[in-house]
This record gives structure tokens, sequence and C-alpha cells, in this order.
């Protein structure tokens, strides 16, 4: 069986601990739990005939206070780089991780998520920043981890882009 290391990278309460216990259990919680570390799941997909096992690797987020351990991206094969579209900060800290990622590991396959888009009317998303994700070429989704909407499209297009 094919195994592929995703790493989950964002600022503090972002969604991605949300983002991942939908996706693996199908389930979302109001309850906001810190991630200390890192915690690991697993979930395997199918795809082209082939099982896929994804170790999913949800590091704690990053802010002025505390910095991620680059150690933990070893061996990844791809990431989700995941904002609040609430908070227009997470948007820029996430360009921020973006370039680190490359500076610490190189290019690898990552999708770019926005998450909260159940909250859209209070999205701090504007037409410049658009504008600035539009001219990275990066893959983005908007997403909500409370109402599933794109969860499984994340991670279904980074599994793609990760394999031959």
């Amino acid at each position: 069986m094919i195994q592929k290391k995703i790493c989950m990278l964002g600022s503090f309460a972002v969604g991605k601990t949300s983002l991942v216990r939908r996706f693996v259990e199908s389930i979302y919680s109001e309850t906001y739990l810190t991630t200390v570390g890192v915690k690991i799941d697993k979930k395997v997909v199918r795809h082209n005939d082939s099982d896929i096992s994804l170790l999913l690797w949800d590091l704690y987020g990053e802010d002025e206070f505390q910095k991620m351990r680059w150690t933990y991206m070893r061996g990844a094969h791809g990431y989700l780089l995941v904002a609040d579209g609430t908070r227009r900060n997470t948007l820029e800290k996430a360009f921020q991780l973006g370039q680190r990622v490359r500076e610490e590991v190189g290019e690898i396959p990552f999708i770019f998520v926005i998450n909260k888009a159940d909250l859209i009317q209070d999205w701090e998303l504007d037409p410049a920043m658009e504008s600035q994700l539009t001219a990275r070429n990066w893959t983005i989704l908007r997403s909500s981890a409370k109402t599933g909407e794109n969860v499984d499209e994340a991670f279904s297009q980074l599994t793609r882009k990760m394999l031959p």
C-alpha cells in the first residue's frame, strides 16, 4: 500500500484540527482544542484502483509566541496550508509559512485552503488579497469544516498532486 505524509499548516485556530476530524471521522465539534505539538491521524483513500494510506500530521498553529518546528515537515509528501477567511492576518501568516516550507524542505505539493466558508459574510478577504492569491498560481479552495464544504475535495486534490 502506498503511504503519504500530509502536514496541516497554518496559524492557531484556523480550523486545521476540525478539517482533519471532518475528513477522518466525518464529525465537527464547536469545542476548540489547541493542538500541542503534533497529532497524527490516518485515513485510507482509494485512487485509481489503489489504496493510499494518508498520514495526517496536524501541527500546532504558529503565532507570535510559538514558532513551528520544521523537523515535523521532514518526509512530508504534501501539505494543506490553511487560513481563516474571517481573519486577514492568518492569510498573511499562510503566505509566510508557504515561503518557509519552500526554504526548509523545497517544493512539495500543497493546497491552499481558506476555511470557514460558512462565515463568508464575515470574511476579511479583499480584492487585493485575492489578486495576490491568483498571481501565485496556487490551487485554492474555500472550505468549511463545519458544513463539510470542500473538505474531502482538498484532501483528494492534494492526494492527486502527490501521486505520479
